[in-house]
């Protein structure tokens, strides 16, 4: 893999500068794209869907492991100089697309089945990508992902910590995530001003079963959990009530929490996964009548 120099000069000759609007941020060590692809534990019969090819630093290391790589890159300056050098070994497919316009169900035809994605998300990216990784849960195994360490320690934060939020709760519903490894800024081009960090999240785990947590409409339980976090100072009815969100009065909206067992006087971030999820039952049971 290129030094951080080399990498520099390699897109300052090709008019390649990293675009702040990508949130483009270059894997530089070849030693921690090695890890990261020996952390996520990939087998040599896998298929997987690398989001953010940039120079090709763990798609080349991914083709060794995997049967299949298929890169998406949203960047045309950097397909064009991949396509030029024709230097990707033969079993990975480059895809120009943009992810967040990619349709999962597609691309996991294209893989023969359920996908393993590995990605180094750029920031602005992270949110958004793991909400659609959630609603596209059906067609995935797990997620080795590489992000800004603020949003992993949200996806991982404990109930009643300020860091427990709607991705705390929403990928908890369907995944168990674990922490693989820390990177700091040296690792990549340009340098970001924070760390990052490896996670896995796995959607075939015992969160992702409904024996678990049982049946509940996903879509509900989403809506609830957006309008409480919403407005986390408030007390989870004043939150619920706001807006009329739901078509109910005030009054139904605390006769449903209390049905739930669950205080109109809690906030948000005092509710379990199992809170929201048996709350949601009981909106939903209202709501059908």
């Amino acid at each position: 893999m290129p030094s951080d120099a080399n990498i520099k000069n390699l897109l300052q000759a090709r008019n390649l500068t990293p675009k702040k609007r990508f949130g483009q941020n270059f894997l530089v060590h070849q030693q921690s794209a090695e890890r990261i692809v020996t952390a996520a534990g990939i087998v040599s019969t896998d298929t997987i869907l690398e989001i953010g090819v940039g120079l090709g630093a763990l798609t080349r290391i991914l083709a060794k492991q995997a049967a299949r790589v298929i890169g998406l890159e949203v960047d045309s300056g950097i397909v064009r100089w991949l396509e030029e050098q024709g230097n990707l070994p033969p079993n990975v497919t480059l895809l120009h697309q943009d992810v967040m316009k990619a349709d999962f169900q597609e691309i996991a035809a294209l893989a023969g089945g359920r996908m393993k994605i590995v990605a180094n998300l750029p920031y602005s990216l992270s949110n958004p990508l793991l909400f659609k990784m959630i609603d596209n849960r059906v067609v995935l195994d797990w997620a080795v992902i590489m992000l800004q360490k603020e949003v992993g320690v949200r996806l991982m934060a404990e109930v009643g910590t300020k860091a427990y939020g709607i991705l705390s709760v929403l990928v908890r519903t369907c995944a168990t995530v674990s922490p693989l490894l820390e990177l700091g800024p040296g690792h990549f081009h340009p340098r970001p001003k924070v760390d990052s960090l490896v996670l896995r999240i796995d959607f075939t785990g015992p969160a992702a079963h409904t024996d678990t947590l049982g049946e509940y409409d996903y879509r509900l339980l989403k809506q609830i959990v957006n309008a409480a976090f919403q407005q986390r100072r408030k007390t989870l009815l004043n939150a619920l009530s706001a807006g009329r969100s739901f078509n109910l009065t005030k009054l139904e909206t605390e006769r449903i929490i209390r049905t739930a067992d669950i205080s109109p006087t809690i906030r948000a971030e005092r509710l379990s996964v199992g809170d929201y999820v048996r709350l949601a039952r009981c909106f939903q049971a209202t709501l059908r009548k």
